[in-house]
């Protein structure tokens, strides 16, 4: 497992989000698509967010991320889905006819973990045994 270092914390915050567009219309997709792709990548080196994996569906998005955990996933989630609805609504006038607002209010966050139970579980009785010397 890798570990990320920023200012006295260190770190492995992953996790598996979704969001939906409005009405979860299927309209990501073609330039749309391509173009929201972009946009995330981009706001994500700016807020220093690590992608996973991202896929784009025509009414989800799926993301794999990797946050520090002063910044935060919520605030990452809405930092993306802001610049996002912002410049796609500005770019494609057909998000605006059709939607009052490109993105639902909600989304999907869970946490990704990569270790299995049994290494953290040797890994908490190591610090125990090595405490006890």
């Amino acid at each position: 497992m890798e570990y990320k270092n920023s200012n006295k914390v260190v770190y492995s915050c992953k996790y598996h989000v979704v969001w939906c567009p409005k009405y979860r219309r299927k309209v990501l997709v073609g330039s749309i698509s391509e173009r929201l792709k972009e946009l995330i990548d981009q706001k994500c080196l700016e807020i220093k967010a690590d992608i996973i994996e991202m896929e784009i569906m025509p009414d989800h998005v799926y993301m794999r991320i990797e946050v520090a955990p002063q910044f935060g996933i919520n605030k990452a989630v809405r930092s993306v889905k802001g610049y996002t609805s912002s410049v796609l609504r500005k770019e494609f006038k057909e998000l605006t006819t059709r939607l009052p607002s490109l993105w639902t209010n909600s989304y999907f966050v869970s946490t990704v973990n990569n270790v299995p139970q049994t290494d953290i579980k040797k890994y908490i009785e190591s610090q125990k045994t090595s405490e006890r010397k």
